[in-house]
């Protein structure tokens, strides 16, 4: 038995607005209307959404690797010098009886991001599959990639923390390694790729497919 489908406001002759998210009647007389509160371009569908997607959620992935293996940090003092990667940083942390704070950068700056990536692509994969299985649990995991990444740069404040905490003495030198970059370029892609994503794409196969 087919579930209701309630019509959609671009079925209804609306738009809405891929910024404010006003829904609005679009002007017939132009071939571009425009929202009439923030005078973005209204479109049923974000162009191009999926490709965009793919494009920021792909790089992200490259440099993924790069900031997980290459150097965060550099400490020296008058007694030792160290090259750290996020995960030495950890594991350091965790030896130095700083369990706590370990747990956070490991949360922060390894799944958070990897849980980020996986989960645009489960997204963008069923999308083009045009799967119908579980849209409101595809929607809701959707919703939480797009809170954390409103967190996304906790990760970059996190990995800061680490750095003071690995000094060894006040006469200790802190640089940046070649992996921060690499690391704060993952977040901002993250985030572009989930602002890119058009969730609506999620409903568009099940109401084909409960269409009468």
């Amino acid at each position: 038995m087919k579930r209701r489908v309630h019509p959609t406001p671009a079925e209804l002759g609306f738009d809405s607005c891929s910024v404010c998210r006003l829904v609005s009647s679009p002007d017939e007389r132009i071939d571009i209307s425009r929202c009439p509160r923030c005078n973005a371009k209204l479109h049923q569908r974000k162009p191009y959404s999926i490709e965009q997607c793919w494009a920021f959620t792909i790089a992200a992935y490259l440099l993924y690797i790069p900031a997980n293996l290459m150097t965060m940090m550099e400490t020296g003092s008058l007694v030792s010098y160290r090259k750290d990667t996020i995960m030495s940083g950890i594991i350091h942390l965790w030896k130095t009886d700083f369990q706590g704070i370990a747990a956070i950068v490991f949360i922060a700056s390894i799944l958070v991001p990897l849980f980020k990536l996986l989960a645009l692509t489960l997204l963008l994969i069923s999308v083009q599959r045009g799967s119908t299985w579980w849209p409101m649990q595809r929607m809701r995991l959707y919703r939480m990639v797009e809170q954390v990444g409103r967190w996304s740069m906790l990760d970059i404040y996190v990995v800061t923390f680490l750095a003071a905490v690995v000094q060894i003495s006040s006469l200790a030198t802190v640089k940046a390694g070649g992996a921060a970059v690499a690391f704060g370029a993952v977040v901002v892609l993250t985030m572009f790729a989930a602002m890119k994503f058009d969730p609506r794409l999620i409903w568009d196969p099940l109401r084909k497919e409960n269409r009468p």
